[in-house]
């Protein structure tokens, strides 16, 4: 994927205004491409599918009855761990994460010092969606499907940062806002789309002749061809670029190199005390979206009785509500500013999960009406955060510094992961657990206000943006 020739050792934008139009319009399609991955698999139908087959292995005839805490499944095999077969989805969304957690480092530093950053971003992208596509096979146990979704869930993280680190080479310091906001509100549009024909699917599953796993089943084999198919079209207008390290390694990227040139970054990243302060900021907001984002689907359908078809059009609401969000909140930070805006989002995240706590079972409108409000900050919240960091990378070590941008993100994940398996293992349930994700938003919008963003452009020798 991506002739040598067109490589070049100069990793900054293209002075032409067409090229880079060109380029950002296929970096938009992977967004369009992965985003399925998240939206369906992830957020809708994983969860109840795997509690599902976890709790028919417990003796449970559905997860609807499966809320009694003595149930238990044994996911390595041996009694000497157990979990409650509705604990089986985060506790394996925790595995896959620290799988990242390891991963992600080297994979970073092997990308920018390789040449062919095109065809790691397609390969990673395409075993990822095979995995996702092999989940159609998995209907016998439990066992099969937990090992597709942890490898789907490990590949397309590694897959993200490098995606992320084009965002540096693809647009200028002040198209760096419009650029990133475009890529996540064109996936959320994505992602809308085809869970909207998932939404026919199980909804009519019983005219079909078919039940609502075999349904998820379809579901999950659709999208696994839906990413692997625009991947191959987001990749083409790509241009293959390296910074000086690949340069001085001639490109090619050794295991024992990388993790010493990991080491290295963060040594040297003391130099850089506001990159470090914001990531830190990012681990603590992102924990919220991302558990609030990652445990809807089983809360509604097990805490709040919900059936998968209100789910799926709540969520579908959701996409459909963040298409529109991601741009109206790029539009706010250019009066706002791009910080500000972050920060009055995450005032709208902590309010919607405190009401979250307290919505009453059965109650579809009020649920609805909380996705609406989800929607609305969810794009801009994620995709500024990542405008913001693009700025504070020094040139060169974009896929190593986006490395751990995803660590951050999958670090924070884990943590609410965590919390959320501790509670569902003691309470049987969801609704506890999110409550403690106010506490997230508050300590991550405390260090992101702390966090001096033009003193920090300045520092790693970047043009500070125009608007901040």
């Amino acid at each position: 994927m991506g002739d040598p020739t067109e490589a070049a050792a100069d990793n900054a934008p293209s002075s032409d205004p067409v090229q880079r139009r060109r380029e950002q319009r296929g970096w938009y399609l992977y967004d369009w491409a992965n985003s399925v991955f998240i939206t369906s698999v992830v957020t809708v139908l994983i969860g109840p599918y795997l509690s599902n087959l976890a709790c028919v292995s417990a003796g449970a005839p559905d997860a609807a009855s499966c809320l009694d805490p003595s149930l238990t499944v044994a996911p390595l095999g041996t009694e000497l761990l157990t979990l409650h077969p509705n604990a089986l989805y985060p506790a394996l969304t925790t595995v896959a994460i620290l799988l990242q957690i390891v991963c992600l480092p080297v994979l970073g530093a092997m990308v920018d010092q390789s040449r062919h950053k095109k065809r790691w971003l397609f390969w990673l992208a395409l075993t990822g969606s095979l995995s996702t596509l092999g989940l159609y096979f998995a209907d016998d146990g439990y066992m099969l499907a937990s090992l597709l979704f942890v490898l789907a869930n490990l590949l397309y993280g590694l897959s993200i940062v490098v995606y992320n680190a084009f965002l540096p080479e693809i647009s200028t310091s002040d198209e760096r806002d419009r650029v990133s906001v475009t890529g996540w509100g064109i996936g959320y549009l994505g992602g809308a789309l085809l869970l909207a024909a998932h939404l026919g699917l199980v909804v009519g599953a019983d005219s079909l002749g078919i039940g609502a796993d075999d349904a998820a089943r379809i579901a999950f084999a659709s999208c696994g061809i839906w990413w692997a198919g625009f991947t191959v079209l987001a990749v083409k207008p790509l241009r293959d670029r390296f910074g000086a390290m690949a340069a001085r390694g001639r490109g090619r990227p050794r295991v024992g190199r990388s993790v010493r040139e990991f080491g290295h970054t963060l040594k040297d990243m003391r130099r850089y005390p506001n990159t470090i302060l914001f990531l830190l900021a990012f681990i603590f907001f992102n924990d919220g979206v991302q558990a609030a984002i990652r445990y809807a689907a089983p809360f509604a359908t097990q805490d709040l009785g919900l059936q998968q078809d209100i789910l799926i059009v709540t969520i579908l609401v959701i996409q459909f509500v963040a298409f529109g969000g991601a741009f109206l909140t790029g539009w706010i930070s250019r009066f706002l500013g791009t910080k500000n805006t972050v920060l009055a989002s995450l005032v709208v995240w902590g309010a919607l999960v405190a009401a979250a706590y307290f919505l009453p079972v059965g109650n579809v409108p009020l649920f609805i009406a909380m996705g609406v409000g989800i929607g609305l900050v969810l794009g801009g919240t994620q995709s500024l955060a990542r405008s913001m960091y693009s700025q504070l990378i020094p040139k060169g070590k974009e896929a190593e510094y986006f490395s751990l941008f995803q660590i951050s993100d999958r670090g924070s994940t884990f943590l609410g992961s965590l919390t959320v398996t501790i509670a569902v293992s003691l309470t049987g349930g969801y609704r506890v657990a999110i409550l403690s994700l106010i506490a997230f938003f508050l300590l991550g919008g405390v260090l992101l206000w702390r966090t001096r963003m033009r003193e920090g452009i300045v520092a790693v020798g970047n043009q500070v943006p125009k608007n901040l």
